[in-house]
């Protein structure tokens, strides 16, 4: 009989040893994390049984930064490296449940790497691996087409941000035009500084405040002038990374020009024709009469260079008006002649 319990102790013993020799097991994730640029990424590193004044200690692979620490029942946020201060932290309700996940949020590009998580339990060590292998770059897109535009017109220069990225996280945004680094304007830290922009823009630039949070920061350039023109740059910041994209503003040619032309050629043909005529035909009252109808034409612009200035619609709607002095003039020297 003593033989029997002395041997059942011995059995009872080699367990215990036997069970203390295989410590716990952490555990971590199935595969390497994929994390968005300026999002939030969950680091797996749990036991199946809860452990007993546990250390937890992560840090990089790489370099041995020190990413968190959890001693002593509480995390130590003051025994982080700056670069994961505010940004690394426990569940700590949930480290008595063997759970030893890491949050870290706005991730940047340069926390791609491997992570270890070490856990501590009575004089018992053990550890796993994660891996974020890929931070989604940071993608700006503006217009693959110039943009064109009249004196005078308002024009939209495109840029938009990839929709992940949240307005939050985007440290800057900063349109500039590139000849000569114009700041056009600034986009910081969710704030529109008009007054940082260049005089020569001040007033006349806006972003559209209700689409910043999709991403969208296309610039409107009020009241288009012939110095606009040229390449313009929207420059992003955000998790440590910066990307841009380019617009090229094309100045077409003044309306105002246009229609002047358009009114002045009739008449500059048909003068040329009425001296042609004369010299065939020889007739000279018909050759005159033509002749001063059509230099009437360029003599009216000095009477309506004062609407200049003016929305170039009225210098129009003279042009359309002006064919009815032409009848009017050319019925009178016909009737002239009529009565000779």
């Amino acid at each position: 009989m003593h033989f029997k319990m002395h041997f059942q102790c011995v059995l009872m013993l080699i367990f215990v040893i036997s069970d203390d020799s295989m410590g716990f097991d952490v555990r971590g994730p199935s595969g390497p994390l994929v994390v968005p640029l300026g999002g939030s990424a969950i680091l797996p590193c749990y036991v199946e049984t809860p452990l007993e004044k546990v250390k937890v200690v992560w840090k990089r692979t790489d370099s041995e930064t020190l990413v968190h620490l959890y001693q002593d029942g509480e995390s130590r946020p003051e025994a982080q490296h700056k670069d994961y201060h505010h940004r690394a932290h426990f569940f700590t309700d949930q480290i008595q449940h063997g759970n030893f996940s890491l949050l870290l949020e706005n991730v940047r590009a340069e926390d791609e790497g491997v992570y270890r998580c070490k856990v501590y339990s009575q004089q018992l060590a053990d550890k796993t691996l994660v891996e974020i292998k890929h931070v989604e770059c940071l993608l700006v897109s503006g217009s693959d087409r110039s943009v064109s535009a009249y004196d005078g017109e308002d024009v939209t220069l495109s840029c938009s941000v990839d929709s992940h990225i949240t307005p939050e996280h985007i440290e800057e945004v900063s349109w500039r035009k590139t000849d000569g680094d114009i700041l056009v304007l600034l986009f910081q830290n969710n704030k529109t500084f008009s007054d940082s922009s260049d005089e020569r823009y001040r007033g006349r630039v806006e972003l559209f405040t209700a689409e910043i949070p999709k991403g969208n920061f296309s610039l409107r350039l009020k009241s288009v002038r012939t110095e606009d023109k040229g390449v313009y740059m929207c420059l992003v910041f955000a998790g440590g990374l910066s990307a841009n994209a380019t617009v090229v503003l094309v100045q077409l040619d003044n309306r105002l020009c246009l229609q002047v032309c358009l009114f002045l050629c009739p008449d500059i043909t048909m003068l040329l024709a009425s001296i042609i005529w004369f010299v065939i035909e020889g007739s000279l009252y018909e050759t005159v009469s033509c002749c001063m109808l059509y230099v009437l034409g360029p003599l009216r612009l000095f009477w309506v260079k004062p609407l200049a200035t003016d929305l170039p619609d009225k210098i129009l709607k003279y042009i359309m008006i002006s064919h009815t002095d032409h009848a009017a003039f050319m019925a009178v020297m016909y009737s002239g002649k009529s009565t000779l």
